[in-house]
């Protein structure tokens, strides 16, 4: 792996980390309206980066099957669906203003269940980003370096924000900024370290490629619909939400296009 994969794959973990360290700087918890607005931006950036990043290269490299070119990431993007419903069955987590724990029933604190919560919802960005890189490593024609770069700095953009909306709680609940900023960071910890195994998987399968290209999609799009979307959408005035769903959305666009 070349210094610049190493970077890549770091640049969304950073994302989260420097979103965090909001801990350190801001007295208050985030307002409800603030949540709502960051929480549509994340969606629209995933949900951008589903399709323009992950789904579309997928489909490009199976244009041979002609007309069940679509066949391959319509099997890979349900069974990233499924994996997700599986962790979110078996791992106890509990969403972000959310009264009642998903999951098994556990002992744990509800500071390490949001915690969870976030870890969950990472797991899905890694692999994204990995498998990109891991195409881009493999020679996939595809799939570029820029293409690859633009994924990982829309995923850091959307993760500054899940970083001060997980570390921002967790001071409000209790903890020491400097526990709240590592709960924060260790949350986004996930992602680099499954990029690096969906980077070790895919060098290994280079043919399951558009599989996992749209596995990852559809682990991002489940985080999306089952989480981001209902948070930024609860209660009054939730066109915040959808306004900054929409800037997620075609800055995450842009960006795949222009460096791509």
């Amino acid at each position: 792996m070349n210094g610049e994969t190493f970077l890549g794959l770091m640049i969304p973990f950073a994302g989260t980390a420097l979103g965090s360290a909001c801990v350190f700087l801001m007295k208050r918890e985030l307002g409800v309206m603030v949540q709502r607005a960051l929480t549509g931006f994340a969606s629209g950036v995933m949900v951008a980066a589903s399709i323009w990043s992950l789904l579309i290269p997928a489909m490009e490299q199976t244009e041979d099957l002609g007309k069940l070119s679509f066949l391959p990431a319509f099997v890979g993007f349900w069974l990233g669906i499924l994996f997700l419903l599986l962790l979110d069955s078996v791992i106890p987590h509990l969403h972000m203003n959310a009264e009642k724990a998903e999951g098994p029933r556990a002992g744990l604190r509800k500071t390490t269940m949001m915690v969870l919560a976030v870890t969950l919802h990472n797991i899905p960005e890694g692999m994204a980003v990995g498998v990109v890189y891991a195409g881009f490593l493999s020679g996939n024609t595809t799939i570029t370096s820029g293409g690859a770069l633009a994924l990982a700095i829309g995923i850091a953009i959307q993760n500054f924000p899940e970083g001060a909306i997980i570390s921002m709680p967790l001071r409000a609940e209790g903890r020491t900024k400097g526990k709240a900023f590592l709960d924060g960071v260790l949350s986004g910890a996930v992602e680099p370290v499954g990029a690096l195994l969906t980077i070790l998987a895919a060098g290994l399968i280079v043919p399951a490629m558009p599989y996992l290209l749209s596995f990852a999609a559809g682990a991002m799009m489940y985080v999306v619909v089952e989480e981001l979307i209902p948070e930024m959408s609860a209660g009054e005035h939730t066109n915040i939400g959808v306004i900054m769903f929409a800037v997620g959305f075609t800055l995450m666009m842009a960006l795949d296009v222009a460096l791509g």
